[in-house]
C-alpha cells in the first residue's frame, strides 16, 4: 500500500509541474530581430479594479488621454478623462517599442513608482495584471536583490512588444490577452490574421497549447496610406478601428477595414497653430463625387517634414466593398486550456478521494 501512496504523491507532484510549465512557457518576451528599431505598439490591459482612462493613462505613463482614446476608438469629443472603467475590462495600451538582444521591450515606458508595501512580485502581478513577471522588471531595473526595493523607486515595466515584419508587410504588434473559451482559430479570423502566424510568432507547437490569460502576439493589419517613405512619421501604420494624432496634432488619420483598408485623415481641429491642409481645391479629407465605377479622388495626407511642413496629395481611391474584412468576427469558443485545467482538476480530486482507502 504504501508503493501505491508514493505512486499517487508523484502523480500529483508530476500534474503540478505540469500546470507550472504551462503558464510559465507563455511569459515569453515577444520576438523581434530588428536590432535598433522603434515602433509604436498595442498591449491589452485587464484593469483588476474600477478606475478611469485617467488613472490607466498615469498608470502607463502615456503622453495624452487622445492617444489612449485613440487606440480604443472611443470618440474624442465626448470621452472624459474620468470615464470609469469596470473591473476586469480590457482597455488596449499603445506604447513605444524598442527591439534589443532578439526580444522587444516598451522603450523606457511606463515608470512605476513604488508605494508603501509594494513588492515586485505585486507590482507585476496584480497592478500590471500579469502583462509582465517581475523577474523581467528586475532585469530590466538592474535590481540585485527583488526583496530590496525602496519607496520612491521608480521602475521600468518592460512591456512585450515587437517591431519585426511579417510575411513581408509592416504591422502593429498587439499583446492580446487570451479570453477564457477563446480559439486560436477564432482570434486569427477576429484580426485578420492566419492561425499559422500566430503559432509561429508565438512558438505554439498545436493551436491547443493556447492559454487562457497568455498575451499573444497577434499582428494587426494596418490601412494603407499615401504617406511619403521620407515623412518625419513614416511608416504611418494605423490598425482597424483605431485613430491617431499625426503631424504635430494637426492631421488626424483613421483607419477603418470597411472603407477597404484606405486610411482617412482630416484636420485634427484641436490646434489653433494648424494651418489650412487642401489640395488645391480640396481640404485634406474632401473627395470628390464617386463615379459609377467606386472609384473617388480625395486630398490625402502624405506627411510632413523637419520645417512642419504639411504634405498633401490627390489619391484615386476605391469605395468598393472590400472582400476580405474580417473585422467582425467572433474569436471565442470553447478553449483547450479549460479542458487541461479541468482534467487535472477533476484527476488530482479523484486520487485525493482514493488515497484513504489504500490503507
Amino acid at each position: 500500500m504504501a508503493s501505491s501512496k508514493l505512486f499517487l504523491f508523484s502523480a500529483l507532484l508530476l500534474l503540478f509541474f505540469i500546470t507550472i510549465n504551462f503558464t510559465s512557457a507563455q511569459q515569453q518576451p515577444f520576438r523581434c530581430n530588428s536590432a535598433g528599431a522603434t515602433c509604436n505598439a498595442l498591449v491589452d490591459y485587464v484593469s483588476p479594479n474600477a478606475t478611469t482612462l485617467s488613472a490607466i493613462r498615469t498608470l502607463f505613463t502615456i503622453k495624452n488621454l487622445r492617444s489612449l482614446l485613440g487606440a480604443n476608438n472611443l470618440p474624442l469629443s465626448s470621452t472624459p478623462p474620468n470615464f470609469p472603467i469596470a473591473a476586469n475590462q480590457t482597455i488596449k495600451i499603445p506604447f513605444p517599442c524598442i527591439c534589443s538582444n532578439g526580444t522587444g521591450i516598451s522603450n523606457r515606458r511606463p515608470i512605476y513608482k513604488i508605494v508603501h508595501g509594494d513588492g515586485l512580485y505585486h507590482i507585476a502581478a496584480e497592478v500590471f495584471s500579469g502583462l509582465v513577471t517581475f523577474q523581467q522588471i528586475q532585469a530590466v531595473n538592474k535590481i540585485p536583490n527583488a526583496d530590496l526595493i525602496e519607496e520612491g523607486q521608480d521602475l521600468w515595466i518592460p512591456l512585450p512588444c515587437s517591431c519585426d515584419d511579417v510575411d513581408g508587410q509592416k504591422v502593429v504588434h498587439y499583446g492580446h490577452v487570451v479570453a477564457p473559451g477563446s480559439l486560436l482559430e477564432g482570434i486569427a479570423l477576429h484580426y485578420n490574421t492566419s492561425q499559422e502566424t500566430l503559432l509561429r510568432l508565438n512558438n505554439l507547437a498545436t493551436p491547443q497549447s493556447l492559454l487562457a490569460g497568455a498575451i499573444l502576439d497577434v499582428p494587426l493589419r494596418a490601412c494603407s496610406s499615401t504617406v511619403n517613405n521620407n515623412s518625419m512619421d513614416y511608416p504611418l501604420l494605423v490598425p482597424n478601428n483605431t485613430y491617431v494624432f499625426t503631424a504635430n496634432n494637426c492631421v488626424r488619420c483613421k483607419c477603418d477595414a470597411a472603407m477597404n483598408w484606405m486610411l482617412e485623415c482630416e484636420s485634427s481641429q484641436i490646434n489653433a497653430s494648424c494651418p489650412l491642409i487642401r489640395c488645391d481645391n480640396l481640404y485634406l479629407g474632401n473627395v470628390t463625387s464617386s463615379s459609377s465605377d467606386c472609384n473617388r479622388t480625395t486630398c490625402a495626407y502624405a506627411g510632413y517634414n523637419n520645417n512642419r511642413t504639411i504634405l498633401t496629395t490627390l489619391a484615386m481611391e476605391s469605395t468598393c466593398p472590400a472582400s476580405d474584412n474580417k473585422s467582425s468576427a467572433s474569436a471565442m469558443g470553447p478553449g483547450s486550456w479549460n479542458g487541461v485545467v479541468i482534467l487535472i482538476i477533476t484527476t488530482m480530486m479523484m486520487m485525493m478521494m482514493m488515497m484513504p482507502f489504500l490503507d
